[in-house]
């Protein structure tokens, strides 16, 4: 019976992990495009709410955030078009790879490290990356 009983749970743990990274990735990709559609309407103070505790208290103001993304990263800002790549887990963190196009047509790579908070995802961290290999 004591085995039964284990073989069943590890069942359906098995079961429930495809469903658990499926809300993962649902919950990253609604927050990164939460966080593009403020800055797309300049509404930096919606934008902050998506950072992480961390980035939040590196630029203590939305109005601070909104400058370092406008200057430093201006296809997050005001992109043409984004599309979501690989969802790697790295244990406390995910990371999401984003292909986004600029106004001018040029294609950026971009890893966000999302961190979960309770039920939200919040942005820890974007950078550049190469871009990935094209699929045949």
């Amino acid at each position: 019976m004591r085995m039964i009983l284990l073989s069943l749970v590890a069942v359906l743990g098995l079961a429930t992990a495809p469903r658990a990274q499926e809300d993962a990735a649902s919950g990253i990709r609604h927050t990164i495009e939460s966080q593009i559609e403020a800055f797309q309407r300049d509404d930096f103070d919606r934008a902050f709410t998506y950072a992480s505790p961390s980035i939040q208290q590196m630029f203590r103001t939305p109005e601070n955030f909104g400058a370092m993304v406008r200057n430093g990263y201006p296809m997050v800002w005001r992109p043409q078009d984004l599309s979501f790549g690989e969802l790697r887990e790295t244990g406390e963190y995910s990371l999401q790879t984003v292909i986004v196009q600029d106004g001018t047509g040029r294609f950026h790579a971009l890893e966000y490290t999302m961190q979960r908070l309770g039920a939200d995802w919040r942005i820890a961290g974007v950078r550049f990356i190469p871009a990935p290999e094209p699929s045949v």
